[in-house]
């Protein structure tokens, strides 16, 4: 969703296993994600044709970081998009699983 100040708003759907943005034309933007030894391994990004591009999925991967580091959780990194982000955002190099680095 997008709130009155033009930001969108990250939802955690914890019974879908997913944090998600309402986009006006009725679609979400997804971060699916599992548990993994008390690890929150991040699956994949979807973000749907029309929006890709705008910074919807940086929002979306910055929130889900955001959310690991506040719940002194760490983040297993399967997803591709998630992974490139990374390479430029070092700042969450101590809360990813040294593992899921490619």
């Amino acid at each position: 969703m997008i709130n009155t100040e033009g930001k969108m708003e990250v939802v955690n759907n914890k019974k879908e296993f997913c944090f998600e943005i309402a986009l006006p034309d009725g679609e979400y933007a997804r971060l699916t994600y599992r548990w993994l030894k008390g690890n929150m391994v991040l699956m994949h990004t979807l973000v749907p044709a029309s929006q890709r591009g705008k910074g919807v999925g940086a929002v979306l991967v910055k929130y889900v970081l955001e959310y690991v580091r506040a719940q002194n959780l760490k983040a297993v990194v399967y997803c591709p998009f998630v992974a490139k982000y990374l390479e430029s955002h070092r700042e969450y190099d101590d809360i990813i699983e040294k593992q899921s680095r490619n």
